[in-house]
């Protein structure tokens, strides 16, 4: 079945042309394939392109869009939106910066045209030609389901393999709110279809993608109401970081409903009602649409998993070892389908992983991945390694050093002052055990911190990195130079002020 895009205007025709042409006629198999690959996302696409490279015979399946999430519904639309929305609060924070703008507006149906505009151009980099014709990849589109020990059914074709890899991802998570399906919800998957504004949403969720999409749409001219379980936003981050993050929704005009419960959906005319319980009583939330940002849920249901032995879990997903290996050893998983990090990136290297593990008889590990990740609101957190609570519940004695951008200089200039640099190191020594950023472009930033650890640079170590002046990542130097102090103990300074009085 021909996947559908909407609004199916001349930027999704094109978008569909390189990820899903249907035009597509499958390819013939040619014998045994050294690795066929379920799923055309990052992980899938990485796979497959790496082991083509290095000389592998290999075949790609995929029943929707060449490109998964991360081009179509994910990464790719959602930064494009985040970006537009920046430009307004920007606009509308002209002033403070001496500038006065006079009748902007925010043009909805604009924003998204652009959106769609770049992700076609972008998805090029995911086309079916570029696999076929550059890398010398067999693309199948359709359906995959395990038919034999060693064979694959695609559109009423077999594909026989000697490594198999499962890619396929996940979808958003469905809410067991009665009433709610009968009302008609929007997902990651279809609020980039909108064309029109809604005057009022409601996003359910406020983990990251929650977050990311409630500023972008109170940016750009929504009333939008958050509604969380919990008592603040992204509560798996660092504490003091989600603070910053909740009162910039605060600011940019978000209303937070925290602590609830949504106990029904029902329609009351055109408008959609949510019925919710939290510390202040009752109340019933009145909007135009609902956006659920949830949690994500693995896509394992009809692979035909169970006819070769691969365990799995509904919610949890494909079962691997460290090496990515399920429970059948000739079929290996990356990606959302199998892995905790549910990121981009994250599908990448394990990607990598899998093509030394099935092809070369590696021993790469996943758990030898150190892996940051960002939340793109504004301002951005970025994390890599451990938070302090973990260092703690794994008896480790830390020490911990922050500098607030208020302190940073091109933060004051910049006007972005709300945020920090915080490193966690293992008391008594400058190794670095975890940082966080609260920063406009924390996820450029925290790259400097992850090499570090990556490459056991110790924090003292990077008060010698000189920095540009002025720039906001300067405060990783500056928080190097702290740690550098605390080794000045009074019997060094002592020492340090005898020898100097000698010396005079």
């Amino acid at each position: 079945m021909q996947p559908r895009v909407l609004p199916e205007d001349e930027y999704d025709r094109a978008l569909l042309a390189n990820v899903h042409p249907p035009d597509w006629r499958n390819p013939s198999p040619a014998g045994r394939y050294n690795l066929v690959v379920i799923g055309a996302g990052t992980a899938g696409l990485v796979t497959a392109a790496g082991a083509a490279g290095l000389g592998a015979r290999v075949a790609l399946i995929e029943r929707d869009l060449m490109g998964g999430d991360c081009l179509n519904v994910g990464c790719v639309p959602s930064k494009c939106v985040i970006r537009s929305s920046r430009v307004a609060a920007e606009v509308l924070a002209a002033e403070q910066f001496g500038i006065r703008v006079a009748g902007a507006a925010v043009d909805f149906h604009a924003v998204m045209a652009r959106m769609r505009h770049l992700r076609a151009r972008i998805s090029a980099n995911d086309s079916v030609h570029r696999y076929t014709v550059e890398k010398g990849v067999d693309v199948y589109l359709g359906q995959a389901r395990f038919s034999g020990a060693d064979t694959i059914d695609v559109g009423g074709t077999t594909l026989r393999f000697k490594r198999a890899v499962i890619a396929t991802g996940a979808r958003a998570a469905e809410p067991s709110i009665p009433g709610l399906a009968d009302v008609g919800y929007l997902t990651n998957e279809s609020v980039f279809a909108l064309t029109e504004r809604p005057r009022r949403l409601a996003v359910i969720g406020g983990g990251p993608i929650g977050c990311e999409l409630a500023q972008a749409f109170a940016r750009l001219g929504c009333e939008v109401v958050l509604i969380n379980d919990t008592a603040h936003v992204l509560n798996r981050e660092d504490a003091d970081a989600a603070e910053i993050v909740q009162n910039a929704l605060l600011r940019d005009g978000v209303r937070l409903v925290l602590s609830a419960e949504i106990r029904s959906a029902r329609r009351a005319g055109a408008d959609k009602l949510l019925h919710i319980g939290h510390q202040g009583g009752e109340e019933d939330v009145r909007v135009d649409e609902i956006l659920v940002g949830a949690g994500r849920v693995p896509n394992v249901d009809g692979l035909g998993l169970e006819a070769v032995g691969v365990a799995y879990d509904p919610h949890r997903g494909v079962q691997v070892d460290d090496y990515l290996r399920t429970t059948n050893p000739r079929i290996f998983a990356a990606g959302d389908a199998c892995m905790e990090w549910k990121f981009t990136h994250a599908a990448d290297f394990a990607a990598r992983l899998v093509i030394q593990n099935a092809l070369f008889f590696g021993r790469k590990r996943l758990s030898s991945l150190l892996m940051p990740w960002c939340t793109y609101t504004d301002p951005e957190i970025a994390h890599v390694g451990l938070y302090e609570r973990e260092a703690r519940g794994r008896g480790l004695a830390v020490e911990t050093f922050m500098r607030p951008l208020a302190e940073v200089d091109r933060a004051i200039a910049d006007g972005q002052e709300d945020g920090f640099v915080k490193v966690l190191v293992k008391r008594g020594t400058d190794q670095i055990l975890g940082a966080t950023i609260v920063a406009a472009h924390a996820g450029d930033m925290i790259s400097e911190l992850t090499l570090a650890m990556t490459a056991k640079v110790g924090l003292g170590r990077l008060a010698n990195v000189i920095h540009p002046y002025p720039t906001q990542a300067e405060a990783i130097r500056q928080i190097g130079d702290l740690y550098n102090r605390t080794r000045l103990t009074p019997t060094v300074k002592w020492l340090f002020s005898t020898l100097l009085r000698v010396m005079r």
